[in-house]
């Protein structure tokens, strides 16, 4: 299996891991790399499996979930490109401690942990360019976080709808990537007041219906995003 292309290396630059690194580093660090396509949904790994290898997210979304008791999905975390996932695993336990569920139409990067670990030993200074990178990224969400706390609930909401919707016109309909508990957690509010929170969007055309919503009026998203709203 051929390595990775020049665009998808350069792809794959764009992650804050490798934020440091020149680009002949960057290759001599995935020089046993691939990149694979995902057509349809598909299980990455699962809990416990050896961490063998971690992954960048050029195109698409992964989503790494629990199993409840009742073998229900818990997600957990969502990862969209371009970004890197599964290293903390590599680097620490060897395991992967939750599973992972690749969408349909996804694109990763499969990066083998032993080969990678090994350039990483040989050339000590990549070690600290990756540090480099990951201590721009933590200024970076240390900034978002300011921000986060500067918004209320409604524009912190809105903010991730509109993250969703992407380029897409008025009228979208969207999913949920994780559960509303989940999603809750991550723009900083209560679980019981995330559905007071999408009520108030539906002056802004929001229209929920479980996980699925639809966005009738980005413009007007974008507004209260910008110009806020009453918390």
């Amino acid at each position: 299996m051929a390595g990775l292309s020049a665009t998808d290396l350069q792809a794959a630059a764009a992650a804050p891991l490798f934020a440091a690194l020149k680009p002949e580093e960057l290759g001599q660090l995935l020089d046993q790399a691939v990149a694979v396509s995902h057509p349809e949904n598909s299980l990455l790994f699962s809990q416990g499996d050896d961490a063998d290898h971690f992954f960048v997210v050029l195109e698409g979304r992964v989503n790494i979930f629990a199993l409840t008791e009742t073998g229900d999905q818990s997600i957990i975390e969502v990862f969209e490109g371009i970004s890197t996932f599964a290293e903390a695993a590599m680097f620490s336990s060897g395991k992967y401690p939750l599973n992972c569920e690749v969408v349909a139409g996804s694109r990763l990067v499969h990066i083998p942990a032993a080969p990678f670990l090994k350039r990483l030993a040989d050339t000590p200074r990549l070690g600290f360019h990756l540090l480099s990178g990951l201590s721009r990224w933590q200024m970076h969400m240390i900034h978002e976080i300011t921000e986060l706390k500067s918004k209320s609930p409604g524009q912190r909401l809105a903010s991730f709808l509109l993250a969703l919707a992407r380029d897409a016109q008025d009228g979208v309909q969207v999913r949920l990537p994780i559960t509303k508990a989940a999603l809750a957690s991550r723009i900083g509010i209560a679980p019981e007041s995330l559905s007071r929170a999408l009520a108030r969007l539906k002056a802004a055309g929001v229209e929920s219906h479980g996980r699925e919503v639809v966005l009738t009026d980005l413009a007007a998203l974008r507004r209260l995003v910008r110009d806020g709203d009453p918390s």
